[in-house]
């Protein structure tokens, strides 16, 4: 039996902000063991037997980040592929796109585990007896959901009502007196977001129920590039062809329609990670029912939570506080109120503030950049590119740049002039100047940069080649 973990990491985890921003989501955030959420979806599907690869359909901004984030913890050297999605268009066009292409590699009896990135289970043992249920009910060909055993009356979630195996109907996220009221029955469970089919059963349904979804998702890979090597495969879809595609979840679109739905009741310690509360509750408690990330100092302060990473937070006569504290931005709220961060979120997309998309440190394909200092007319940024990776041949024509080599050595273009800069060394780009900064050493490459001029935004670039296909003339990733 060959069986494909499918991991979707989308969403923008709005009410995880400030740590979580759209161009690092909920799936990147680390917890307390130095692990991310997706880094453990991988994980959880790496262990289990049978598994060929990990297939991940991300966000085409977030594929090298991802591809990172695997790399640290795939010790197996298991094989890696990944659907990348110029933009979101719910969960049905991106299990849609993972079945075309399993059917393709490994044809219609493989089994698809459908695993979200950003939710931690806590038992992988009972994780892995409720697959083993769920992939003999996929061989039968039944379209599976895992069902979570409530132990409160959460209105946060979908449920589903079950007699065994059989789905009797898929209820909205209640209120609470209906909350109560299926927990009293025990015959309801917590929608998990996770299913189990095959590859040939599920694109046999979608072709029934949802046609129009299958239809354009199969036009869109057809009308997209693909890439291929060892142990990696790689399909970027179409964004003229994906915008056709209907935006529905897979819940709609399929499995509340199908007559072929089955379940998997389970106890496997499941989260979604919803808020900070949620996160908190991770944290070990002290006497006085606080929990701390981080550098803080307490003085009769009672159930709050506090992360930082950096700067020491002190605390002083509060109760029932989330403060989470990052570089450029600080979040205070009431515990009861956590739910209520995504509007907060909303307000900075709206007014289009960059703490919505952004950190300070922005991850790029070839490393990451950090925002130190900025003024009128001058922002310095710390540059770390890895080894062997190459910013693109760029240009910008309002700033000019001077970099300073900290550690490493940089091999720099400079209007078709190639030099070497050495540690404690430095070299100018005038604004206009065709360039391109490359680490062609074993260890990473850290600089400073400090730009001069009448207009430092980031969209001031003008990309010629690019190894990394960021611009429509490409060269080939070394």
């Amino acid at each position: 039996m060959v069986l494909i973990p499918t991991i979707l990491c989308g969403g923008a985890g709005s009410r995880l902000w400030p740590v979580s921003r759209e161009l690092h989501p909920k799936p990147f955030i680390r917890l307390a063991d130095g692990q991310s959420l997706l880094q453990k979806a991988f994980l959880r599907g790496a262990v289990l037997p049978g598994v060929k690869e990990i297939l991940t359909v991300t966000n085409r901004e977030l594929f090298f980040k991802t591809e990172d984030e695997f790399h640290e913890v795939n010790q197996a050297k298991l094989a890696t592929s990944f659907i990348l999605e110029p933009f979101g268009r719910n969960t049905a066009a991106a299990v849609a796109a993972a079945a075309l292409q399993v059917v393709d590699n490994y044809g219609e009896d493989a089994v698809m585990l459908i695993l979200a990135a950003d939710h931690l289970i806590a038992d992988q043992p009972a994780f892995a007896n409720a697959v083993a249920q769920a992939t003999a009910l996929a061989k039968q060909g039944r379209l599976v959901t895992f069902g979570i055993r409530p132990n409160s009356p959460e209105t946060g979630y979908g449920y589903i009502e079950a007699d065994g195996n059989t789905v009797q109907r898929f209820v909205e996220k209640p209120s609470l007196v209906e909350a109560k009221g299926y927990l009293q029955t025990g015959r309801f469970l917590w929608n998990s977001g996770m299913f189990c089919f095959t590859a040939g059963t599920v694109l046999r349904e979608m072709a029934e129920h949802s046609p129009a979804v299958l239809a354009a998702t199969r036009e869109c890979s057809e009308q997209s590039r693909s890439a291929a090597g060892k142990g990696f495969r790689q399909l970027e879809l179409n964004p003229e062809y994906f915008q056709e595609v209907p935006s529905i979840s897979i819940d709609y679109a399929l499995m509340e329609k199908s007559r072929y739905v089955s379940v998997v009741a389970c106890e496997i310690g499941w989260s979604d990670i919803g808020s900070w509360s949620a996160l908190g509750d991770l944290v070990p408690t002290d006497a006085a029912g606080n929990q701390v990330e981080g550098d803080a100092l307490l003085y009769n302060t009672g159930n709050c939570y506090i992360r930082s990473d950096e700067r020491l937070v002190a605390a002083v006569g509060v109760q029932n506080l989330i403060i989470v504290d990052t570089p450029d931005a600080l979040l205070v709220a009431e515990r009861s109120c956590a739910q209520d961060v995504k509007h907060i979120f909303a307000e900075l997309k709206a007014k289009g503030h960059e703490a919505h998309r952004l950190h300070r440190t922005v991850y790029r394909p070839w490393g990451t950049y950090t925002v130190l200092e900025e003024g009128s007319r001058f922002k310095i940024k710390r540059i770390v590119v890895k080894p062997g990776a190459s910013l693109s041949l760029q240009l910008h024509h309002h700033r000019s740049e001077h970099w300073i080599v900290v550690s490493g050595m940089a091999k720099v273009v400079n209007n078709h002039r190639e030099q070497y800069v050495n540690t404690n060394e430095s070299t100018y780009i005038p604004a206009g100047h065709e360039h391109r900064l490359v680490n062609p050493g074993m260890i990473d490459l850290v600089m400073i940069e400090v730009q001069s001029g009448d207009y430092l935004g980031e969209d001031d670039i003008v990309r010629i080649t690019d190894i990394y296909g960021r611009c429509e003339k490409e060269e080939i990733k070394p």
